[in-house]
């Protein structure tokens, strides 16, 4: 075995070495009910930034514009679509960073649902939990 094959193998090992509570990297915003304290670990990690969506109109483009007000909020939600085992998103923030969002109504009305509920002044835990009671038997 030479030098390069022994790397790609060392390579290879550490990535699907799993370390009983320890996370290396998490790629996306985990699924489900949330305590206070999970809060802080909730992002999904989406870094793309949201569609310019000014030209769609009706519930899509409202989606869009409730998206581009709170990214942050919308990477440290779960996307109930389950697009994170079919594309690879990381949270709902994901959906809205390309077209995927325009056509995708359970991904619209969970963007909506949280920016409503942000406009109230809930928290992110309280919007976490909505969320989650609302989309998550579909």
């Amino acid at each position: 075995m030479n030098k390069r094959e022994l790397l790609r193998l060392f390579g290879a090992a550490l990535t699907t070495l799993a370390i009983p509570g320890v996370s290396l990297a998490r790629s996306h915003t985990p699924r489900g009910p949330i305590t206070a304290k999970d809060v802080p670990t909730l992002r999904g990690g989406e870094t793309r930034p949201i569609f310019d969506g000014r030209h769609f109109r009706g519930r899509t483009g409202q989606a869009y514009r409730a998206a581009a007000e709170i990214p942050d909020l919308l990477d440290q939600l779960y996307c109930y679509c389950e697009c994170e085992t079919t594309v690879g998103h990381k949270s709902l923030k994901s959906c809205f960073v390309d077209l995927h969002g325009a056509n995708c109504g359970i991904c619209q009305k969970e963007a909506l649902l949280a920016w409503n509920l942000n406009r109230k002044g809930l928290s992110v835990l309280e919007i976490r939990n909505q969320v989650d009671r609302t989309f998550m038997n579909l």
